[in-house]
């Protein structure tokens, strides 16, 4: 799984794809508004873990097609308890994930973006939370990301409404990084994480970590928790390579070491 353009199929719920240090883990079954399915769930934790324990990995690319329900179909416990879990395990990953989200997104399927660092979607989509109007709620984290994401105000707006925003809309707030033609989508969303992936690894993953812990602390435990992890990276060879390399005017080469 760690050669070029490998390939690896998952019970029919997942496929794999490697590009050097760029995997890409497509969902095979559209995502639907209410929950993904327990095999789909199982085996993206399964997938997820396997590719956390993957030194050569850089970047993940989480690849899916969003689904057209109205948000009228309802979660059983059961899937409900398997799509948070999926979810949550998603908002753990230690490397930065990118959302690329072939058309909307509605409940889990937005749910799901939310727990990647950045999100890629196409022209013409929408993008909702509307449990509200089933007499539900949001329950795979929207409730805690998305305030985070593009503020309380909006949040609450599209959370307690369940109106569903534009491609554009979505773009303006934040809710998404790029938007891009359907046909574009693969190779845009490619260029992007391989690009990201000639970071050194150690300097993407603290920096990911100080992003995402900082939402969690005061202004001043952020700035010193940012320093401290800032020097954490003068122990790496890393480091040294990327100054070598400056000074060299060469590209760098890291090891990850």
């Amino acid at each position: 799984r760690r050669g070029h353009g490998t390939q690896a199929m998952d019970d029919d719920t997942l496929l794999l794809a490697r590009d050097g240090a760029v995997a890409t883990l497509r969902l095979l079954r559209p995502v639907a508004d209410a929950a993904l399915d327990r095999t789909s769930a199982a085996a993206l934790v399964r997938q997820l873990d396997e590719l956390e324990a993957d030194d050569a990995l850089r970047v993940l690319v989480l690849r899916y097609d969003g689904d057209a329900e109205t948000g009228a179909a309802a979660a059983g416990a059961d899937d409900a308890s398997a799509t948070a879990g999926a979810v949550e395990r998603l908002g753990r990953f230690t490397r930065p994930v990118v959302a690329a989200i072939d058309g909307g997104a509605l409940g889990v399927a937005l749910e799901l973006a939310l727990a990647c660092d950045l999100r890629v979607g196409t022209h013409g989509a929408s993008y909702g939370l509307p449990r509200i109007r089933v007499g539900a709620m949001p329950y795979a984290g929207a409730t805690q990301r998305l305030p985070r994401l593009v503020g309380q105000g909006r949040a609450f707006d599209m959370v307690l409404s369940g109106d569903a925003v534009g491609t554009a809309e979505a773009r303006r707030i934040g809710l998404l990084q790029r938007v891009v033609d359907p046909a574009q989508l693969d190779a845009s969303v490619h260029l992007l994480a391989t690009a990201m992936a000639q970071a050194a690894p150690a300097s993407m993953r603290l920096t990911k970590e100080a992003l995402h812990q900082g939402l969690e602390m005061t202004l001043d435990q952020g700035l010193r928790m940012e320093l401290d992890l800032y020097l954490l990276l003068f122990s790496t060879a890393d480091r040294v390579e990327g100054i070598t390399a400056f000074r060299d005017k060469r590209r760098p080469r890291f090891s990850g070491a």
